[in-house]
């Protein structure tokens, strides 16, 4: 039996999604530029936002990075979200089924609250994650931005460089 004898009777009935190519866009235009375009959907200034971006890229916690550029946590995490970090949500997978609940309307927000067992705080935050996507743009803009730009092939070439034989 030959490949053509197993192949026969197969066939395609969905294509394959075209994603384009991978890049990083390496502009050298300051964040808060670059954010400016999407200002009417983010939750704070592109200034603050940018500032906001790079303080929890840093490593702080969502509190800390908020504190840092004057602006309320709720907000910080909103801002995040749209930029494109993720699990800022602080409602567990089972939390947020009941979240979806409520949200498709099969219970009640007060029922939803109770199930979930959170703070209003909470579930309005968790609401607004499970109700407002990325910014795509913006989102790219943060990587860029944030991304050392260094290619790990070169840097270990160059970290190593002292050890090869010079070629001749």
């Amino acid at each position: 039996m030959g490949l053509s004898d197993i192949a026969e009777g197969v066939e395609v009935t969905t294509r394959q999604r075209e994603r384009g190519v991978a890049s990083v866009d390496r502009t050298a235009a300051p964040l808060a530029d670059r954010l400016a375009g999407h200002a009417d959907d983010l939750p704070c200034e592109p200034e603050t936002a940018a500032e906001l971006a790079e303080a929890y890229a840093s490593g702080g916690s969502v509190g800390d990075a908020a504190e840092a550029v004057e602006i309320a946590p709720t907000t910080a995490a909103k801002c995040l979200h749209r930029l494109g970090f993720e699990g800022l949500t602080p409602l567990s997978p089972l939390q947020r089924d009941v979240l979806a609940d409520w949200l498709d309307a099969r219970l009640s927000r007060t029922e939803a609250l109770e199930l979930a067992g959170v703070s209003e705080r909470e579930f309005a935050l968790a609401a607004y994650v499970a109700t407002h996507d990325r910014l795509p743009g913006a989102a790219e803009a943060v990587e860029s931005a944030l991304s050392t730009g260094e290619d790990a092939m070169v840097a270990k070439r160059d970290a190593l460089a002292a050890t090869l034989p010079e070629s001749g």
